[in-house]
This record gives structure tokens, sequence and C-alpha cells, in this order.
């Protein structure tokens, strides 16, 4: 030890004197940090690391001896192509057979030479020639065949008959691979095909035929296989890269022209395109389903299987098309249902409900304008519940929605005064939610059948206004779907009438999940799922009528598909009035155990806690004038374009666009064009194909335009103004 270590152990034995004169000898003291060791620390590159990763990244390595499921296909296929091979070898012998045969036709009838004097139109001085040269020909091959004839004889009587085999079997040889299949030779199609079928599972050809008859890619242009065709559920999967320059959303837009390629339905073809690290945007996945995957049985709810649920887990939902279990999350979200009559809209409000029944610390507010059975069960377990459609029943959803606002806003408050352990962020937590000091639990409001509160006109005074009942439930819903989902509050609900008007657009703007069952176009199913969807390939326009409690679910949050899957078509799970029954009478039973039964299904039904002059306060009421309704077409035009009409959006979008997307007949909508002040223009645009040409159009800046005098309340510049 050096001089200054040993002063350092010295002054430390010296301070650890005692009062009473003893001295305790403690070591010695040393400068030190702390360190964090639960931190994840970087782990040491050793060689077998660095080789794992270059055999998982290399392009050099075959993909069936990186991954399980790709050496599970590559021996699937190994087997299929030993089994198959005495047919194709068979089939390639014939082919070998007829290709020798056209080919010493053509030479005995010396097609060359005859080609050569017609194309030089000397046919009638050559015929002479022509018809010498094929009899020589002629007799060369009578030589030919008795000479082989003879050595046949010969070889059979002095060697026997293995030598004959030995050469059979050679000869078969080279006509198998002069009658091989070559790539990219389709041959002769017949003019009256038989019926289509999945093919390209066996044949990649296929695929890329099926692309180009699609007008995906080019005639010239083809696939690169990413991952080899495999068994996934009941159909297979692909992964594809197309060609430069080609997008995967054009492929995902235009689904129904490869679907009819491949001759199958739309809804057993899943086409997307592969986002994050391990994709980009020319990269796509394709699924086929062997059937129709919607018309099997539904299955039963699992939650029927278990004692209780924890809200803040994902509610199972449903299935989708490859038969993967669709968690629905809840907490920190709202959602809406839309469809029409009789397609399960209720059932699947239904299933969201189940799992928040099944956790005792979840308050439950239901409103069923529907005014029939579908929700009577819940009455036990509901904190507020109602059933009926009168102004009655719409004016006391406005005094849940103003309770609920004002228990938001205390809610905010009351987080704002706990400490960063209890409540790190402005949010409600498990422990919160479940801890009664605090009174934070998860609050979930379902209101079936909306639309017949945001249709209500019953005049209701508010901080001395008078507005119409439905304007204001959905002011108070938009506020709720803004403010609320962070403070524990779930926003749920289901509509029969999913059209701009009903619904309002500020309101459908921040409804974090969707769930679009069957309607009838795709403009009530844009309104549903997001403005555009139907153009990233989600319409539940077309959904078959069969396809009871099917639907396209648009999650705010991770799914079994992944996070980055933007939406998918999932079937609900079954839950007949029975069991709906079941599971709300076994919440109950966890209510009561845990002593969290309130309101009215213990009796309680008292006037909720109103203080309107807050609420009308956080809304802001009456401090903007109502937006005028839009008038047709800038309403359709408006659902249709979307972001397009936005600053990074098009320029310019043709008439025949427009006329195909609403149906229109062209001189009503130029009529209507010209009214709201939008004069038609020429410009030039780039078609699939990759030709320019000169179309008629609207600019989108004139829409716009015309779109906010609209909503404004100005009059319109019609075509025939001067100004």
């Amino acid at each position: 030890m050096t001089a200054e270590s040993d002063a350092a152990v010295n002054s430390s034995a010296t301070l650890a004197r005692v009062a009473s004169g003893d001295v305790e000898h403690v070591g010695p003291v040393l400068d030190g940090e702390l360190i964090d060791d639960t931190l994840p620390q970087p782990r040491a590159r050793t060689v077998r690391r660095r080789f794992a990763r270059w055999w998982k990244h290399s392009p050099r390595v075959p993909l069936w001896l990186k991954s399980k499921p790709q050496a599970i296909q590559a021996a699937k296929d190994a087997v299929v192509w030993v089994v198959k091979s005495p047919v194709r070898y068979v089939g390639a012998v014939v082919r070998g057979v007829v290709v020798g045969v056209r080919s010493w036709r053509g030479w005995v009838k010396v097609n060359d030479y005859r080609t050569a004097a017609e194309e030089s139109e000397k046919l009638a001085d050559k015929f002479t020639e022509i018809r010498e040269l094929t009899l020589f020909r002629w007799k060369v091959t009578g030589a030919m065949v008795a000479v082989a004839a003879l050595m046949v004889a010969v070889v059979n009587l002095l060697y026997g008959a293995d030598p004959l085999w030995i050469g059979g079997a050679a000869a078969s040889l080279a006509l198998a691979v002069l009658g091989r299949r070559k790539d990219g030779s389709p041959g002769r199609k017949p003019a009256l095909a038989g019926p289509r079928t999945l093919t390209w599972t066996m044949d990649l050809q296929v695929l890329v035929d099926a692309f180009r008859d699609a007008k995906l890619i080019g005639k010239d242009e083809t696939l690169r296989l990413v991952e080899r065709a495999t068994r996934v559920g009941d159909g297979w999967a692909v992964t594809t890269d197309l060609p430069a320059t080609r997008k995967a959303a054009d492929v995902v837009k235009n689904r129904d022209a490869l679907a009819s390629a491949l001759a199958v339905d739309e809804v057993q073809l899943i086409v997307e395109r592969v986002r994050g690290n391990g994709g980009h945007a020319g990269r796509i996945s394709m699924w086929v389903a062997d059937e129709d995957p919607y018309v099997r049985p539904p299955l039963q709810t699992p939650l029927l299987g278990v004692t209780h649920w924890d809200a803040w887990r994902a509610v199972p939902f449903g299935r989708d098309a490859r038969d993967r279990r669709i968690d629905l999350p809840l907490v920190w979200t709202s959602l809406l249902i839309g469809a029409i009559p009789r397609q399960g809209k209720t059932f699947a409000a239904r299933l969201a409900a189940s799992g928040l029944i099944l956790d005792a610390w979840v308050r439950l507010y239901v409103a069923d304008f529907k005014a029939g059975k579908d929700w009577i069960a819940a009455a036990q377990v509901a904190h507020r519940f109602m059933a009926g459609d009168e102004p009655e029943h719409v004016l006391a959803l406005v005094d849940w929605l103003v309770e609920l606002v004002a228990e938001v806003q205390g809610r905010y408050r009351r987080m704002r005064d706990l400490d960063d352990i209890v409540c790190p962020e402005s949010k409600v937590t498990p422990e919160m939610s479940r801890d009664k000091a605090l009174n934070m639990p998860i609050t979930a409001i379902f209101i079936d059948e909306v639309q017949v509160p945001l249709e209500d006109r019953t005049p209701v005074d508010v901080q001395g206004k008078k507005l119409a009942a439905g304007e204001y439930v959905g002011e108070l819903l938009t506020w709720l779907a803004k403010k609320g989902p962070a403070a524990g509050i779930v926003l749920v609900l289901a509509t029969q009438r999913p059209d701009s008007k009903t619904i309002p657009s500020g309101l459908r703007a921040v409804l974090g999940s969707r769930f679009a069952l069957r309607v009838m176009d795709w403009r009530d199913s844009n309104i549903v799922l997001g403005e555009q969807m139907n153009t990233r390939g989600f319409d539940s326009s077309r959904l078959l009528a069969s396809h009871k409690g099917v639907g396209v679910l648009r999650p705010d949050g991770d799914t079994a598909a992944g996070a980055d899957v933007l939406a998918m078509t999932v079937r609900t799970y079954y839950m007949p009035n029975e069991d709906w029954q079941t599971i709300c009478q076994q919440g109950r039973a966890l209510r009561e155990a845990a002593g969290t039964l309130t309101g009215h299904a213990a009796g309680q039904d008292t006037m909720p806690t109103l203080d309107h002059a807050a609420v009308a306060h956080a809304l802001g009421a009456g401090t903007a004038a109502p937006l005028a309704e839009l008038p047709e077409p800038l309403a359709s035009l408006v659902t249709y374009l979307g972001d397009d009409l936005g600053p990074d959006g098009r320029d310019f979008v043709p008439t025949a666009e427009l006329l195909e997307a609403l149906d229109a007949d062209r001189r009503t909508f130029s009529q209507q064009m010209s009214e709201v002040g939008c004069r038609p223009t020429r410009d030039r645009v780039t078609s699939e194909d990759g030709e320019t040409r000169q179309v008629r159009g609207y600019l989108t800046a004139d829409i716009r335009r015309a779109v906010e005098r609209a909503r404004a309340g100005g009059e319109s510049t019609g075509a025939g103004d001067p100004s």
C-alpha cells in the first residue's frame, strides 16, 4: 500500500472511534460509484453470436435453413416433388416425343428451304429441288430406321435385353430434357378454358401471370419471391416483392382484380403491405383461403370458461380469416360499431361489454335505445341503466353524460395532487382503478342505437341557451371521447345508421377503435372505419349477407395480427342470450363479493349530481357558430377524397374517377358542381401503363374553397357568375 492509502485507512479508523473511547475496526473506506445492475447490460459479441447474426440476415443462406416453418414447408415440397416426379417425368417424355416428331417433320418437309423460297417469291422455280430434297430425306429416314432396327436385333441377340433397357432409359432421359417446361413459357392456352383453381400455390409462374392479367405489373415485369408459399391455417401464404416503381398500395387497392385473376372470391384473398424493418413500399404479403373462411359456424366466446377477467387486458372479440384469436383493447380508447340491421351489431357490443362485466372493479353505464331485451341482463351489474327511445330517455342520457364530464374533470384535479409513484402520468393506472379511496374505477358507457339520441330535437337549456338535445349529446360524447380515456372512461357506441348526418364528424374523428359490419355502400363503410379506408382494401359493404357477425375491425392497439396491421376482417364470437345472462350473473356475484355493486344494480337509482355551469364551460358551448351541412355532391367528395383535399394531397382529380367513385350521372354531376362554384378544367395525367394523356377534371383547390364556403354558410358562386 502507498502512503496515501495508509493515511486514508488510519483516518477512517480514527473516525470510527465511539463515545466510550473504544475503537471499532471497520476496514478501509474506498471511493466508488453506485451502479444499477438491474438495467440491461450490453452483451459481448462472441464469434458464435456474430455467426448467428450473419446466418439470419445473409441473403446467401436459403430461407428454409433460417426458419422452422420454412424448413417444414420445404420438406413438404420435397415430398410432393418426389411423389409427383414419375408423373412429371412421363409427361416430359411425351412432350419430348411431340417436340422431336415436330422437328423431324419440319426437317423432312424442308421447311427452312421452302420458307426462304416463299420469301424470295421463287417457290415455283425451286419446287423441283424442294421435292427432290424431300424424297431424299424420306429415304435417309427409312435407312436410319432400318439400321436402328438391325442394331437392336444384333444387340439383343448378342447381349440380351439389358443394353436395350439402358439405351431406352438414356433415350427417355434425352426426350425428358427436350420436353421440359421452361420458366416463362406457359404454353398454349385453350380458347375455352375450364374452371380455374389455385394452381399458383404449386407454380409461381401462375401467380406472376395473375398479376399481369390484373394489370398490377407489366408484361415484361416479374415478381421476386421473398418467402416460399407456406400453409397458414386453412390457406396459403406468400410474400413477394413487386418490380421497382410498383407500389404495394396499388395492389391492395385492386384486390378484386387480383382475386378475379386467381379465380377466388375477394373474401378469400388477404393482401397486406409489409411494414416495419422487414418491409418496404413494394413488398406485399398474400394469404389465400381454400374456401370462404366465414361460412363456418361461429365459435363460442372463451369468456364463458373464466371466473373473472381483467379489464386492462384486451377482451376476446373473435377470429380472423387465418383463425387467429383477435382480442380488442378497450381501456384508454373508445369503440364505434356500425352496421345495417340484423348483422350482429348488438352482439358485437355485448362481446366488448362481457370482459368489463367480469371485472368487479368496472363501473358500467348502459343505455339501450332499441328498447328491447338485448341488454336487460346488464341491469343487474350496471351502475346506471335504462332502456327506451322516448325523449325522456334522451334527457336522462344528457344527465348521465353531464355527470361523467364532471367526473372526468374531478379525476384530473385529484390526479394533480397525487405523487409520481401512485400516478406517474395524468392517466389512471390499474392500481388506481382498484383503490376505493381514490374512487377512479374504469367506467364504461355503452349506448346502443346511438343515432336515436343524436337525432333527437328536444330543446334543452344550457346556461340560458336553447340547444337541441341531439346536438348537446354529440358535444358531450365528443368531449368524453377526447378527454375521458386517460381518466378511465371507455365509450362504446353502436348504430345502425352510420351516415355523416347522424354521427358528427368531430365525434367520429376521436373514436379510437372502429368495427364495421355489413353496410350498404363504401361511403357508410368509410364513415365507420375512416376516410379512404376502401382505397386501402377495407370495405365492409363487400361482405356477403350470409356473413353474420363478420366485420372489418380497425383496432386502437396491438392484436394477434401485429401492431403494423391497419385493419382486419374478423368473425366475432357467438354469445346468445343464455350465455350473456350467465356472464351478467357471474359479474354481479363478483361485485357482491368485492363490495363494488352500486347504483341501479344495488337498487340505488339516485339522480346524477349535475354541474351544468362547469360542463358548459368545459365544452365551450355557444362560443362558435355551428357549421352548415354540406350539400351534395360536396359531402360525398369530402368523404371520398379525404386527405387529398389537404395541402399535401392531389392538385387535380379526373372527372371519370369521380363519376365512378360517386356512381353519379355525368350531366347531373356537372350541373351540381357548377352550382357550388367548381368549373371543370383539363390537365395531363399518367395512366397505369405509363401513358400521359389530357383529361377533364376538377382542381382540388376549387373543391376545397367550395367546401369552405358551404361550411361557412356562404353563397356559392355559380358558373355563370362573372365574379
